[in-house]
């Protein structure tokens, strides 16, 4: 089995990969979120995995773009908890650093850190990737925020632990396929839908699903990017896409609605078992 993620070896999304499937896989690292869409897509790959939220800085939106312009669905779900470290060449001292490298999401999730350190910030296209660019580099100088697994794969050493603003931080991914997942029992769905701008337009879209019992764990709007202030809305709520209840629903909205994707049906993952170590 094959599965892409973005990142380099060390990134929290390889952990994601392996907490989901397990360890005995073979795993692409991909530069670009788009590359691991576009992998799935070409059949490269079984399956990708991809951040959608984080538990502090919200939604990662171009994740949520990416659904639009490919034909993928979700099937599955996998939480992983997030330990930020400081990461450096071994023997460097916190006084020697300039420089701090990492992916915006990181730098924003440890912004106290960084604020108190007060050193120059550069944004990169991923953790791990940040601790193999100062290796690769000789960069003596610069330090990356990544997890403590990074910098024992690259040999660096971790200069201070757990940096994060809050213990409760935790990223969301999704797991990609050509097909979503069969009933478990345990079940999220999510999808796309936007509606034409008058009043009570979205309250009658939720209220099919209040109406039917159906729990809401998400909604979010993000521009279309076709028409200045018209949006999509992104929308996750509990039980299965073939369950009757979920199935009304989803009929019930079609006329409501100007366009409606269904992402996919997956069985949901929860915080409990959002630790992994390898």
């Amino acid at each position: 089995m094959r599965v892409a993620f973005q990142g380099e070896i060390g990134a929290y999304s390889e952990t994601a990969v392996y907490k989901y499937f397990g360890l005995d896989v073979e795993i692409k690292p991909c530069t670009h979120l788009s590359d691991v869409f576009k992998s799935v897509e070409a059949d490269e790959v079984d399956f990708g995995v991809v951040p959608v939220e984080n538990s502090l800085e919200g939604s990662v939106n171009q994740t949520y773009d990416l659904f639009l312009t490919h034909d993928l669905k979700v099937c599955g779900e996998v939480i992983v908890k997030i330990v930020h470290c400081l990461i450096a060449h071994p023997g460097t001292r916190l006084d020697d650093i300039k420089t701090v490298y990492s992916h915006p999401q990181a730098l924003a999730q440890c912004r106290n850190f960084l604020e108190k350190l007060n050193r120059k910030v550069i944004p990169t296209f991923d953790t791990a990737g940040s601790v193999k660019m100062i290796k690769d580099e000789g960069l003596r100088d610069a330090a990356a925020i990544a997890s403590e697994r990074a910098a024992k794969i690259y040999g660096m050493e971790v200069l201070a632990r757990d940096i994060g603003d809050s213990p409760n931080n935790y990223t969301r991914f999704f797991v990609l396929s050509k097909n979503d997942a069969s009933y478990s029992g345990k079940d999220k769905t999510s999808i796309i839908f936007s509606i034409k701008s008058y009043p009570g337009s979205l309250y009658n879209i939720l209220g099919e699903f209040a109406s039917r019992n159906i729990n809401l764990t998400k909604i979010e709007s993000r521009p279309t990017k076709k028409t200045p202030w018209e949006y999509n809305f992104y929308l996750d709520f509990e039980g299965h896409r073939t369950e009757e209840r979920c199935k009304q629903a989803l009929e019930a909205i079609k006329n409501k609605t100007t366009f409606l994707k269904v992402l996919g049906s997956y069985r949901a993952s929860s915080l409990d078992n959002s630790n992994f170590h390898f």
